[in-house]
């Protein structure tokens, strides 16, 4: 670069900012950084990295502070000619270069951990929703599905709520299987008429209270004060078919906090035996990218702001990327 010049210099700092923002890949901000140590520290003191995984995923916004894991251990060494402040760009320069990698790549794993909750449930634990995390709707010669409770109405919606299996979990699709009940008359399919998802955190007990986190454990509390969503979908027609409906989200979403609601809405099916309309899933899939070995956040509060937190070294972080299946 010496003999041919600096276009930064050249074009000044605002427009070279508008042209830097214009990458997406997060690799090119890497071979920006290794193009000259001008290059380097204007990417780093403009916090470019942060900015790219911003626009990626806008929830990053939550984040307040930033932590390397090894850091909490030994603490930054400041060399003497470089001030703190330069120390804490260059890290959080490292955390989102590394995290904004990890929103990008393109590994798809089933993202679901544990059901915790159903607004209600038909026979328990016979058809609890514990069953709907088997891919199959017969384990060991049983029928395998949620059901809920028997309604009059068929617009009493009904919900499911799980666990993801990271804090920080990108999530591109869900897909949910209705369950056809072939031990009765006519093999009829218990599907909802629509289907949405919500994505968000746990409240804590300071927020909601001690009372109502014990009522909610124990399943005798609505867990609609239990959890703050930050994320709606939009709502899905379902089919009333037996097969495994693919729910693709408009755009990626980065659910902070580790908790999916699946909003089942309307009734379609009525049971035979007692004249009421019933909601019943076999299978509940959520297709997406956890952060969980490179990454975690604690969330502080009301306020839903994060301090995210790097593990340097991660495997995570060091693996390749491969494309998705199937």
């Amino acid at each position: 670069m010496e003999g041919c010049g600096d276009f930064l210099q050249w074009l000044g700092p605002d427009t070279s900012m508008n042209i830097l923002m214009c990458l997406k890949d997060p690799s090119d901000l890497i071979r920006v950084c290794s193009v000259s140590s001008s290059w380097r520290r204007f990417v780093i003191e403009n916090s470019l990295s942060n900015q790219l995984c911003l626009r990626l995923f806008p929830e990053i916004s939550s984040f307040a502070h930033v932590i390397e894991v090894e850091n909490t251990i030994e603490p930054i060494v400041v060399k003497p000619d470089k001030s703190m402040e330069w120390e804490y760009l260059k890290r959080d320069h490292r955390v989102y270069a590394f995290l904004a990698r990890g929103l990008t790549s393109f590994v798809r794993k089933d993202c679901l951990s544990e059901a915790i909750f159903a607004s209600s449930t038909d026979n328990y634990p016979e058809e609890s929703i514990q069953n709907t995390l088997e891919p199959s709707d017969r384990v060991e010669q049983r029928a395998s599905y949620w059901s809920s409770e028997g309604e009059s109405d068929p617009t009493v919606p009904e919900i499911l709520d799980y666990k993801l299996i990271s804090k920080l979990c990108v999530i591109t699709e869900i897909h949910v299987q209705p369950f056809q009940a072939y031990f009765q008359f006519g093999f009829p399919i218990y599907s909802a008429r629509a289907v949405r998802f919500r994505m968000g955190r746990p409240r804590s007990s300071m927020e909601i209270g001690s009372d109502f986190r014990d009522e909610f454990e124990a399943g005798r509390e609505s867990p609609d004060f239990a959890f703050e969503w930050t994320y709606t979908s939009p709502e899905f027609p379902m089919a009333q078919e037996n097969c495994l409906q693919k729910f693709k989200l408009p755009e990626p979403v980065l659910c902070i906090g580790g908790i999916l609601q699946v909003e089942l809405l309307g009734r379609v099916q009525r049971q035979e035996l007692d004249g009421l309309f019933y909601i019943c899933i076999s299978h509940v899939q959520v297709v997406g990218r956890p952060l969980s070995s490179g990454f975690d956040v604690d969330i502080h509060g009301p306020s839903g702001r994060c301090t995210l937190k790097y593990y340097h070294g991660a495997e995570h972080c060091q693996s390749p990327t491969r494309a998705p299946e199937g």
